[in-house]
């Protein structure tokens, strides 16, 4: 597997978002069928593996990838978040959000960082998280405190390198002010564009980005057509069925090009992303061991400048009809 550098911090190319294995993201799902699927990532490859505390009930996540890296730890990087699995007890507050739902509620203050993170370290069974995020800057506390918390854990050797999810190039700046910034992981696709603030921000500081829903939560792939019970794509705008249908007809281009390269939709939205900036990963997930391979399979492709501009020619009329998460 190619490598990336996010900081001073070397990943895959490609890694794997475990989010997808708990029950209620596309439906349901058992450990079992779960475990082999971070079994096919890893032995593809995919060993930098995102997680957080929220998906799934009272840990779960975290959980199921503690047993899959258990006898291989070193093999892997291990990445989590928190400030969404709020403890009992404590206060929130909102962050709007672009789905059904309206709002997720956050708690990032310092003085619960280290509670997370030791929580963390039980769920995942590990002595030391590769790489800890703050999920969504909390809008009632400053992103330096948080992060002088997580500053705290480096020194502590409960954590290594420090991670922002969902920033701004603002919020970015003034955390990597008081600890230096591994990565930022924000929403990014050929559906969803990187802010060019943050993008630019990020090369100034030495920053690596982490896409999450790289393959825009499964609608790259060019196989939804529609969703079954218990998919919580249906809080997704984009997902309506009158959406979803005219964002296919939209992305049609995008998928006769793959054919016309012998590649599928998925390879060629994941080729496409990591020619973006040689400092971006992605984090693509499945369920499924050969949709992993196959994802895994596109950290080999270039493509040439030519197929670049085309792509970049289709997505400029590929006007989305909906919201994505935030």
């Amino acid at each position: 597997m190619k490598t990336r550098q996010l900081g001073n911090l070397q990943v895959p190319a490609i890694g794997y978002g475990a989010m997808v294995l708990s029950p209620g993201i596309y439906g349901d799902i058992d450990d079992n069928r779960a475990a082999a699927a971070l079994k096919a990532a890893l032995d593809g490859g995919a060993t930098h593996v995102d997680t957080s505390d929220a998906y799934g009930a009272d840990g779960h996540n975290e959980r199921l990838v503690g047993r899959a890296i258990k006898g291989r730890r070193d093999e892997v990087v291990v990445a989590t978040k928190f400030g969404l699995a709020i403890p009992e007890g404590e206060p929130s507050r909102s962050q709007p959000v672009g789905f059904a739902f309206g709002e997720l509620r956050v708690n990032a203050e310092p003085r619960l960082v280290r509670r997370y993170a030791e929580r963390s370290l039980r769920n995942l069974d590990t002595d030391v998280i590769d790489l800890y995020y703050a999920h969504y800057p909390d809008p009632g506390v400053p992103i330096e405190d948080t992060v002088g918390a997580m500053a705290d854990l480096v020194r502590d050797g409960l954590i290594k390198h420090v991670g922002l999810s969902n920033v701004t190039a603002a919020q970015l700046r003034a955390a990597h002010a008081v600890h230096p910034v591994t990565a930022v992981q924000n929403e990014w696709s050929m559906w969803r564009p990187v802010d060019p603030d943050l993008l630019s921000t990020a090369r100034e500081l030495g920053v690596g980005i982490v896409a999450w829903s790289p393959l825009g939560t499964g609608f790259l792939t060019g196989t939804v057509q529609s969703l079954g019970e218990g998919d919580f794509r249906h809080n997704a705008p984009r997902f309506s069925a009158d959406n979803l249908a005219a964002n296919n007809d939209r992305y049609a281009p995008i998928r006769t090009l793959a054919a016309q390269l012998g590649i599928t939709p998925a390879q060629i939205a994941l080729a496409w992303l990591l020619h973006q900036d040689e400092h971006v990963a992605t984090i693509p997930g499945s369920r499924t061991p050969s949709h992993i391979e196959e994802n895994l399979a596109a950290a080999d492709l270039t493509l040439h400048p030519d197929t670049l501009a085309r792509i970049d020619e289709a997505l400029a009329k590929f006007e989305v009809t909906g919201r994505t998460l935030l």
